[in-house]
C-alpha cells in the first residue's frame, strides 16, 4: 500500500495542532483527545514520511527543516477543505462567527474594508469586533475572547504563544483644522506651547513615542489640555479650536482625506510601529480566520 493511501486526516490535523501548539498535551487538549493517541498519531506520520518532523526541544517540539516544509502544505490543504466544507454548509449548514480585536487606529479604514470583503467570501458569516487598547485586545486574544487581533506587534510580556504578520507601517501625524497658523508657520514646532496640546493616554501605544518626540525638540514638560486617542472627542474639538493633536494616522485617515482635518508639518516623521495580524498559536483551525486574514491582507495591498 503506497503512503498516500495510509495518511489520514487526523494525522493532519494532529500534526499542524502540535506545530501551533508546540506540545502533545496542548495539541491534545485542543483536539480533545488523549496524549497517546496524538503521540501515536505523530509516529504513525513520521513513518508514513519515513522522517522526523519534530525535534525535542526541553519539554516542548519544534518542527525542524522537514516538518516546516510538511507544514507549509499540509496547512494549505487542511484550508483548502475546510474552504470546501463551508461552501457546502453555506445554504443549510450552521453560520460561523468570528470574533475580532481591533485596535482603533485600524478601524477606521482597514477593519471596514475587510469586512465588506468577508462578507461576500462567507455570506452567513457573523463578524463580531471588539476596539480598545493594544493590551486589552491581547488580554481578550489569550483567554479565547477573540479569535484574531488586528493592532500593534505585542510587547515581549504579551508575544509568548502568539504570530504576528506585520500588514503595515504607520505613522504619528499632528492634525489641526484647517486654517490653523501652525499650517503656515517656518518652525511649527517651536509654535506648539502657544496652543492647546491633545496628547495620547498614558498606556496608550503611541504614548511613548510621542512623549519622546517632544523631548527630542526640547518640550519635555508640555502639559496636555486633553488627553485622548478617541476620534469623536480628539476631531470636534480641534475643528471647533486651535488645539492640535498627536495621534496614529489611521484614526483621523477619512478626516484628512476629506480636508476636515490638516497634518502640520513636522522636522521628522514620527514612526509608531508596525500594525498586523496577530493570532495565538493554541487556537484551532478556522476557516473563517483564515478568510478574514486574507481580507486583510489584501485591503491592505488595495
Amino acid at each position: 500500500m503506497n503512503w498516500p493511501a495510509r495518511l489520514h486526516l487526523r494525522h493532519i490535523r494532529s500534526f499542524l495542532e502540535i506545530a501551533r501548539a508546540e506540545s502533545i498535551s496542548k495539541a491534545a487538549e485542543t483536539l480533545n483527545v488523549t496524549q497517546p493517541a496524538v503521540s501515536k498519531g505523530l509516529k504513525e506520520l513520521e513513518e508514513i514520511l519515513g522522517t522526523r518532523l519534530f525535534d525535542r526541544v526541553g519539554r516542548g517540539l519544534r518542527l525542524n527543516e522537514a516538518g516546516r516544509i510538511f507544514q507549509a502544505h499540509a496547512a494549505a490543504s487542511m484550508s483548502e477543505l475546510m474552504r470546501a466544507q463551508e461552501r457546502l454548509a453555506r445554504d443549510g449548514g450552521a453560520p460561523a462567527r468570528l470574533s475580532v480585536g481591533v485596535l482603533p487606529t485600524a478601524a477606521g479604514d482597514l477593519l471596514p474594508r475587510a469586512a465588506l470583503a468577508f462578507g461576500d467570501a462567507l455570506p452567513k458569516a457573523t463578524l463580531h469586533v471588539l476596539t480598545g487598547p493594544n493590551w486589552l485586545l491581547f488580554n481578550h486574544l489569550r483567554d479565547g475572547t477573540v479569535d484574531l487581533v488586528v493592532g500593534r506587534m505585542p510587547e515581549q510580556d504579551s508575544a509568548t504563544g502568539v504570530t504576528f504578520e506585520q500588514l503595515y507601517l504607520e505613522d504619528i501625524v499632528l492634525v489641526c483644522r484647517p486654517g490653523h497658523p501652525l499650517l503656515t508657520a517656518p518652525a511649527p514646532e517651536a509654535g506648539l506651547p502657544a496652543y492647546p496640546l491633545i496628547l495620547p493616554p498614558r498606556g496608550a501605544v503611541i504614548s511613548a513615542t510621542v512623549e519622546r518626540y517632544l523631548a527630542s525638540i526640547g518640550l519635555p514638560g508640555l502639559r496636555a489640555a486633553i488627553e485622548t486617542v478617541a476620534l469623536p472627542i480628539g476631531r470636534k474639538v480641534v475643528r471647533m479650536s486651535d488645539a492640535v493633536w498627536f495621534i496614529s494616522r489611521g484614526v483621523v485617515a477619512d478626516d484628512i482625506d476629506d480636508g476636515k482635518l490638516r497634518t502640520v508639518a513636522l522636522q521628522s516623521p514620527l514612526l509608531s510601529g508596525p500594525v498586523g495580524i496577530s493570532v495565538s498559536r493554541a487556537a484551532p483551525i478556522s476557516v473563517a480566520r483564515d478568510v478574514f486574514a486574507d481580507c486583510l491582507r489584501a485591503a491592505v495591498r488595495g
